[in-house]
């Protein structure tokens, strides 16, 4: 495990450091620049606009996906008829390619998809969501969540299975509705897995891409532009690629730093 950690994990990780201080032509020739690419970065109103973004981004899809992985955690813990087949397809979207989600979900979301013609039913009328300034990131955010709520419902299914019986038991003797038991009860038992569940969501928010590439390109107005998707636009549209390992080591740095402050959040024995 440690060689594969070195050659697959500290390897690149190094190699993209010592990349951020250089500049490198497509022959592959590098040159020293020190902190040049840092520099010029901190004053870049683009970047500050894919970190705003990507800030946002985090704020509306990290929620979404864990509440969204609780709800159906709940639901599928108990015992019906044809529990097993909902598990499997809550679970489906995770191993589903979402590129080809991404093209599905662009008609959901298009001027005559099922989203907008559902909206004009109700009295609001929104357009093609894709191409709204506005609703092109929530958009974006849902699908995202749509790809990953199954591994996190999964996970949350593991700890509800742990919770004893006889604690649910013992709080319907005492009167307890749905709300008090899910509140003073099953939520504090979840706290480590929402702990859990919080930073890989944080993580993988800043980190998204592919979603942004086959569904918006960083659009409309660089409204969907993340950090992620700038990595991509300096390395292999502009060809800068010490710049784009320069951002890749902020953006690592953000990650890091929310992570210890989400730890401090949760309390010491949560991790």
């Amino acid at each position: 495990m440690l060689v594969l950690f070195v050659a697959f994990r500290f390897t690149p990780f190094a190699g993209g450091l010592g990349l951020a201080f250089a500049n490198m032509d497509l022959g592959g020739e590098l040159s020293w620049v020190g902190a040049e690419n840092f520099r010029y970065l901190l004053g870049d109103q683009l970047f500050w606009k894919a970190l705003t973004v990507t800030l946002v981004y985090t704020v509306i899809a990290v929620p979404l996906v864990i509440a969204v992985s609780i709800g159906l955690a709940l639901l599928v813990r108990r015992a019906f008829a044809g529990v097993r087949f909902f598990r499997s397809v809550f679970f489906l979207p995770v191993i589903t390619s979402l590129v080809l989600a991404g093209v599905i979900f662009i008609w959901i979301f298009n001027d005559d998809g099922p989203v907008p013609s559902l909206m004009n039913m109700l009295g609001i009328p929104t357009g093609s969501w894709l191409t709204s300034s506005t609703l092109a990131l929530p958009a974006v955010a849902i699908v995202a969540a749509w790809g990953r709520f199954g591994f996190d419902m999964l996970v949350v299914l593991a700890r509800l299975n742990e919770i004893p019986r006889e604690l649910e038991e013992a709080a319907l003797v005492d009167g307890a509705g749905p709300w008090q038991r899910f509140r003073h009860l099953t939520l504090p038992q979840l706290r480590s897995v929402v702990f859990f569940l919080v930073v890989i969501e944080t993580i993988s928010s800043f980190q998204v891409f592919d979603a942004v590439y086959i569904m918006t390109a960083g659009g409309p107005v660089n409204s969907t532009y993340t950090l992620g998707y700038m990595l991509y636009d300096q390395a292999f549209k502009f060809f800068n690629f010490g710049y784009s390992a320069a951002v890749s080591m902020v953006l690592f740095v953000i990650v890091l730093a929310f992570t210890v402050i989400q730890k401090i959040a949760f309390g010491k024995d949560d991790a």
